[in-house]
């Protein structure tokens, strides 16, 4: 498994290493409650090692992506992005994907694991057109800085950024000699700024934010945030099975784009103006349950948890979970069962747990 260019700064910062998203980076550095309350009172910097960058060159790269993805990328403007999903002809999710048009070439991020298998996608669906694929994964890292005191340490560090920055738009500068890209993503819950530049610049990068006041903080505690926050993770949350509308993930389609990979199905269920089943939130009053766990309501089978934590609040700890219930008992406050456990359908973000204290 890959190590991030960041292997030796993690670790000389106590981390404890796992696999995550396909690349082995930090669990935790011995406190993740302490990590989560960075991320979400003060600021975390993190490793984003664990995704990919593929570049789309040639000239139909344009209008092939935009048939290949369920958002608009035709009308990107230059420096933007969006959120993806890629389908099969049956509409369902293959994987999940941010793209961005720099001019000349349009940049895929996605999970580190993910990589591969939507190259291979591509690679099939790319017959006689005018597209050049190439995996640019070990020549562009990324690290992310996050939290209400975020802005204010990176400007300390000498970054600039405005205090209106639009989310998943790219701005480019130099910090030390150090050519570096910088976005927002695009999240109204906490500011997350990712900067991408050189794996062999990184360490420089991680040193100057930490020495600035930023907490090194593992996936544990990132974990943590993305359930609190209710955003679900392809390969965990999201799978082949489900289509894009039981995800809740409005914000990865576009309705009026032209035709791509999947649409018959995405438009047939937007014209109906419903789905069997939806992605949403419980609170559980009982033991944590693990993924898979069945949810029942009325003496029925009505849904599956995907994930679950403890989430650090106020008052002591919470245990939440995301997962997917049919619609008829989706309605936030609807009382379930959890494998046995009294619980309440409750509509994500858990805004208690990211309060900032």
């Amino acid at each position: 498994m890959a190590r991030t260019p960041l292997y030796e700064q993690l670790a000389a910062a106590g981390a404890d290493f796992a696999e995550y998203c396909g690349a082995e980076t930090a669990r935790s550095f011995g406190d993740s409650r302490a990590e989560y309350h960075a991320i979400v009172s003060a600021a975390g910097i993190y490793d984003l090692g664990w995704r990919a960058k593929i570049v789309l060159t040639g000239s139909d790269r344009v209008r092939w992506t935009n048939g290949m993805v369920t958002n608009n990328v035709r009308d990107l403007a230059q420096d933007h992005g969006n959120y993806n999903f890629i389908l099969n002809p049956q509409g369902r999710i293959q994987g999940d994907l941010y793209v961005y048009n720099f001019g000349d070439h349009l940049l895929v991020d996605t999970e580190l694991w993910q990589a591969a298998r939507l190259k291979d996608i591509f690679d099939k669906f790319i017959i006689m057109d005018d597209v050049e694929v190439a995996d640019i994964s070990d020549k562009l890292t990324a690290i992310a800085v996050q939290g209400p005191q975020a802005l204010s340490i990176l400007r300390s560090i000498g970054i600039t950024i405005a205090d209106d920055v639009e989310p998943l738009v790219v701005a480019r500068s130099v910090w030390q000699d150090v050519g570096i890209s910088m976005t927002r993503m695009a999240s109204d819950i906490a500011k997350t700024f990712e900067i991408w530049l050189a794996p062999e610049n990184a360490p420089k990068l991680w040193n100057a934010v930490r020495a600035a006041g930023a907490k090194p903080v593992g996936t544990d505690a990132l974990e943590i945030f993305r359930v609190a926050a209710g955003v679900p993770r392809y390969g965990q949350d999201i799978r082949e099975r489900d289509l894009p509308q039981e995800t809740g993930q409005s914000q990865a389609l576009h309705f009026t784009k032209g035709c791509y990979v999947g649409q018959e199905i995405v438009e047939r269920i937007h014209s109906r103006g419903n789905v069997h089943r939806q992605f949403t939130g419980f609170v559980i009053s009982g033991p944590q349950p693990e993924p898979g766990a069945k949810i029942e309501a009325d003496g029925k089978e009505v849904g599956e948890i995907t994930s679950s934590k403890q989430l650090p609040t106020e008052s002591g700890t919470e245990i939440v979970a995301l997962g997917y219930v049919r619609k008829e008992a989706a309605e936030p406050g609807k009382r379930v069962q959890v494998s046995g456990s009294p619980a309440a359908v409750v509509r994500p973000p858990f805004k208690e747990a990211l309060t900032p204290v």
